[in-house]
């Protein structure tokens, strides 16, 4: 599971996103960069304002790469009583120097070390930081404005970058001008946090304050994590407030359907040894067949997006030589039928240099009737049953 992480100017913010049920309140300037630091008497402030209600973590700045300069403002915000001290490390000769600068502090306080994707992206660092002592890793952009994280590094290598830091012990996270599409195909990587600014404020203007509606809307799309403290007394659902639910007219039966047609990836697939020697172009088509919304749609939290079956292909296609279509095939369609709306799913697979013609597979599958009436009443039924790094 992950944890929302959401980036506060000071105790009000705080206080604001505490009460819309972030799971981490992250303490920055978003007008002095991408890791603007405050003043460590407006940290404490929030700190001592949150009370132990949420884990806090703090920002030391934009910072050069000297090992001096950084040491001395990671030790000033770990004095604030944040738990987590989050120290941006910029590509310079002097990184590596940086980072074993730290351990002495990493070994008594929480540090997360923080790359950019736009910046410099090292991850040979991470066997480093995890021998220095670093609790986690969070993978950002430096530019904030200038492009979102997935238009710098692609889904395969995202899932590499929280593979690799998980295999470190690391707590790994996600960043990086993150907008509300983006959360149900990260969710896939299982990152231990998604980090955001941008997106919880007004006309997604992270200069802005803190848009509560926003907020809600991010919040909706993370599966609360039983990792989060969560002290306060639960709140009613705003997706349940009566001029939403008024539109409730679904019958059990109704669904709707999300598809992609002609997607064509190269893919290792093939009993032939030629086959194995090198990918060849295969064309997906695939129709997804979901429960239809309790209400009329409104936005990302009514919908299964068409970036999901896109991530899901490319994972899978990812992850290795396949022999046989049919088991390509296989592994799609109980990839979509392990999310609760889905109710059935085709999946037509063509090799598309095999021979004269176009060959390939179709197949279709349903889930079962009696586990789909378990998840339309529980949807908590629909759990992907991963367990998340700690």
């Amino acid at each position: 599971m992950t944890l929302l992480l959401a980036s506060v100017t000071g105790p009000a913010e705080a206080e604001l996103a505490v009460a819309h049920d972030a799971d981490i309140i992250d303490l920055k300037d978003p007008e002095r960069g991408a890791l603007g630091a405050l003043a460590p008497a407006t940290v404490r402030a929030a700190v001592t304002r949150i009370a132990g209600r949420r884990p806090t973590s703090a920002v030391c700045g934009d910072l050069p790469m000297q090992p001096d300069v950084v040491v001395d403002a990671a030790e000033a915000m770990a004095a604030t009583g944040a738990d987590y001290v989050k120290v941006g490390l910029f590509a310079d000769a002097r990184r590596v120097d940086c980072i074993r600068a730290l351990a002495p502090l990493a070994r008594q306080t929480k540090v997360i070390g923080v790359l950019f994707a736009d910046a410099g992206l090292e991850p040979t660092l991470l066997p480093l930081l995890a021998e220095s002592g670093f609790t986690g890793v969070m993978l950002d952009t430096a530019q904030k404005g200038a492009g979102r994280l997935l238009d710098y590094v692609d889904f395969a290598g995202l899932e590499e970058f929280v593979r690799a830091g998980h295999a470190h012990g690391l707590l790994t996270g996600l960043a990086g001008s993150l907008e509300a599409p983006d959360v149900p195909r990260l969710l896939l990587l299982t990152p231990d946090y998604l980090g955001f600014r941008g997106a919880l404020c007004a006309a997604h203007d992270r200069t802005a304050g803190l848009d509560p509606s926003a907020i809600d809307i991010i919040r909706a799309l993370i599966p609360k994590d039983a990792r989060a403290k969560r002290l306060d007394p639960v709140k009613p659902d705003p997706r349940l407030h009566p001029m939403r639910a008024s539109a409730d007219r679904r019958k059990d039966d109704e669904t709707d359907r999300v598809f992609v047609h002609d997607l064509v990836l190269p893919v290792h697939v093939g009993v032939y040894a030629r086959e194995r020697l090198a990918a060849q172009d295969v064309r997906f088509n695939v129709d997804v067949e979901i429960t239809r919304a309790a209400q009329f749609v409104q936005d990302m939290r009514d919908v299964l997006s068409y970036d999901i079956i896109i991530d899901g292909i490319r994972l899978i296609v990812a992850s290795g030589h396949i022999p046989l279509v049919e088991t390509l095939a296989e592994r799609i369609a109980g990839f979509l039928l392990a999310h609760a709306r889905v109710q059935q799913v085709t999946v037509k697979i063509e090799k598309l240099a095999a021979g004269p013609g176009r060959v390939g597979v179709e197949i279709k599958r349903r889930r079962p009737p009696e586990v789909a009436k378990v998840y339309q009443l529980y949807p908590a039924a629909a759990g992907d049953g991963r367990t998340p790094a700690e």
